[in-house]
């Protein structure tokens, strides 16, 4: 992912989740993937999948079982 694309991906993000506190970061030494934030809280990771000469993005978050005592 290219600074362009990380900047893309970042404005529809927040867009479509209507949450400006989202942040796309590129990865260090990674070229396929960015991380996600919100505010300073890492959520997620972005994976390019160039599969079939048909670019699209796979975000891919984890929801710990502690995290959900907090939602009762």
């Amino acid at each position: 992912m290219d600074v362009q694309e990380v900047r893309k991906l970042d404005a529809y993000l927040k867009r479509v989740f209507g949450n400006q506190k989202i942040r796309v970061v590129p990865r260090p030494k990674k070229d396929d993937s960015a991380e996600v934030y919100i505010g300073e809280e890492f959520v997620g990771v972005l994976f390019v999948d160039d599969e079939d000469d048909d670019r699209s993005f796979q975000f891919q978050m984890a929801i710990l079982e502690e995290d959900l005592a907090d939602s009762e």
